[in-house]
């Protein structure tokens, strides 16, 4: 993976920045040694590594603010983490950038259960959020999987979904506005404790821009209550294509269950060996949950079950309490820690129509045997968020080349099908080269001119969603105006 060459004038101005910065934050806030940026090499994408020049930990705003105008004022890129849980590349550092980390902003500044809404700072994790409003029956609704550990600022970055997100949509559905700091230092306000705002939306511009327009330090989300109650249902078949075919049929007839997730025999097999679930050995299982009323949840599994036994199940297993729920949903939930278990893997995220996943299911199957790498599925199917993880040997040499080229071709596949290059984990540098497959340059020169606007010396996340080819003459003209 290409990235741009280091500016040598601004590697020559570490001590210079750091003791800037230094004058505006605390002393355990700005991190300079080498071994020690060493922390922030990577993110979740861990095939590429860089140690950046500085990592900044600021507790507040206006320490971000500072951050930035000193940044701005040396012409130094900075790259924005959260908790560094980006599969995609987002958070990876340059050799001459500043890494802003906001994990130590993660405070809860307001809850309002009249008005459903909790202002938060953005390096609280997402599961914390529900745990704060959790004893008022109420929760916050977008669950990535990594939910324990990513930051609610990294879920606006990247517009983060998760399995519940078949109901209550993904981050942007459930954020109503935001604290941004601009690269000069501008605090501005975003939305807010309402449900629209006036003007033009640019709540929807920053939420998914992948940390190119602005610093997210705080976000008002909005809360739900609990449901009355849930239960999932596990349903077992005999072909990837024809439970592609029930989850198409689900949503066809009407039917809105809160969660409709995929697995198949290589996830199957391997979640059960490492959780113990009690799943049946079929080609391709379905988790269905909905929830409501005890009345609500048994007329919507009615039609659900009655869906399902069309296309010939080999299991079918209705949850009857608790303790057989948590059973359904552990597998799915150990899922990606027993995959890595086995084999190291590369995960994917591509987004299709509904209607579109037996042929994609099949296609990949096809690809698999074509690159000669094996392929497990585990995805929100309800939705068409798709999660292939490719399988393959990181030290056997030329296996992540054969494997990065499999995933392009998978995320071709998705585009071509009328789906796009992500879901929920962005573009990040993973899929940055792809967006020509997807965009057309009129397309992509529209995009960039936004981040012209917000952010007109390239310095935010500048090596990243945009092709370098596409991106070098704005970032030349600005390295050339230092």
């Amino acid at each position: 993976m290409e990235m741009p060459s280091p500016n040598p004038a601004i590697l020559a101005r570490k001590a210079r920045l750091a003791e800037r910065l230094l004058a505006v934050l605390p002393d355990d806030a700005v991190i300079q040694d080498e071994a020690e940026t060493r922390a922030y090499e990577c993110d979740a994408l861990t095939a590429y590594r860089c140690p950046p020049l500085l990592a900044v930990l600021p507790r507040s705003t206006q320490e971000v603010s500072d951050i930035l105008r000193i940044c701005h004022e040396e012409g130094v890129p900075v790259v924005p983490r959260g908790a560094g849980t980006s599969l995609a590349g987002g958070a990876l550092p340059t050799a001459d950038c500043v890494i802003l980390g906001v994990a130590r902003m993660n405070g809860v500044l307001e809850t309002d259960y009249g008005n459903r809404i909790i202002r938060v700072q953005t390096g609280r994790t997402n599961l914390s959020v529900s745990g704060a409003v959790e004893e008022a029956d109420f929760f916050y609704a977008p669950d990535p999987s990594s939910q324990l550990a990513c930051a609610i600022g990294g879920n606006i970055a990247m517009n983060s979904g998760g399995a519940h997100c078949l109901k209550y949509g993904v981050t942007t559905n459930n954020l109503l506005g935001v604290t941004l700091v601009m690269m000069d230092g501008t605090v501005v306000e975003i939305g807010g404790a309402h449900l629209d705002a006036g003007g033009l939306d640019l709540l929807g511009v920053i939420c998914g821009s992948e940390g190119q327009l602005g610093v997210v330090t705080e976000a008002t989300l909005r809360i739900l209550r609990k449901p009355e109650g849930a239960r999932p249902v596990l349903i077992g078949y005999d072909s990837n294509e024809v439970a592609g075919a029930c989850v198409s049929d689900i949503i066809k007839a009407g039917v809105l269950p809160v969660a409709i997730e995929f697995m198949d025999r290589p996830c199957i097999e391997a979640c059960e060996a490492f959780a113990k679930a009690g799943y049946p050995m079929c080609e391709a299982l379905l988790i269905v949950e909905v929830e409501g009323s005890p009345e609500e949840i048994d007329h919507q599994l009615g039609l659900i079950i009655e869906i399902a036994r069309s296309h010939n199940p080999v299991e079918l297993r209705e949850a009857g309490d608790a303790e057989e729920a948590g059973r359904i949903w552990l597998g799915r939930k150990s899922a990606f820690g027993a995959m890595g278990q086995i084999n190291d893997y590369m995960c994917l995220d591509g987004t299709i129509p509904v209607s579109s996943l037996p042929y994609v299911l099949r296609r990949i199957g096809e690809m698999s045997q074509e690159f000669g790498l094996d392929v497990a599925n585990v995805f929100h199917a309800g939705d068409g968020n798709m999660h292939p993880l490719i399988l393959f040997d990181a030290n056997k040499p030329g296996d992540l080349e054969i494997c990065e080229a499999f995933g392009a071709e998978i995320l071709k596949l998705c585009v071509e099908a009328g789906g796009c290059l992500t879901g929920e984990h962005g573009v990040g540098i993973e899929k940055r080269d792809l967006m020509l497959h997807q965009y057309s340059a009129t397309d992509l020169e529209a995009q960039l001119k936004v981040k012209d606007v917000f952010d007109p010396r390239w310095l935010l996340n500048p090596a990243k969603v945009f092709p370098l080819a596409v991106t070098e003459g704005r970032r030349t003209a600005a390295m050339a105006a230092e």
